[in-house]
């Protein structure tokens, strides 16, 4: 069986934590930057929470983001997906992870709501 150690799963988690800036609800998941802030936004959580590496919930290593409660609906639409995102300096898309429980209608000048958000490496196999 592989063995990779929890530190270097971490590393990269950690990375979540230090610059998970926004949190984006789109209309299809994304797959650049670009899809995330733009081309497929519906709504934005700006000053998204990402807790500190854990254990994951049956294994492996995960960060929570913190559940939401006054996202901004921009347009009007079916949202799918959610985005992590680093918005500042060096624009990049973090993660990316279908919404629970399918698609989710939203208005625009509305708020949304979203769950907590796991984000987990599963151990090697």
């Amino acid at each position: 069986m592989a063995f990779i150690t929890d530190n270097a799963f971490d590393s990269g988690l950690s990375y979540l934590t230090t610059n998970g800036e926004t949190i984006y609800i789109c209309s299809a998941e994304p797959t650049t930057y670009t899809e995330a802030s733009s081309t497929n936004k519906l709504g934005t959580k700006t000053s998204a929470t990402v807790g500190s590496p854990t254990s994951g919930a049956t294994n492996g290593r995960r960060v929570i983001v913190s559940a939401i409660t006054d996202g901004t609906v921009d347009t009007t639409g079916n949202a799918t997906h959610w985005a992590l995102c680093k918005d500042s300096a060096t624009s990049e898309l973090l993660a990316t992870g279908a919404l629970t429980g399918g698609p989710i209608s939203v208005t625009g000048g509305n708020t949304f709501t979203l769950d907590a958000i796991s984000i987990t490496i599963a151990d090697a196999v």
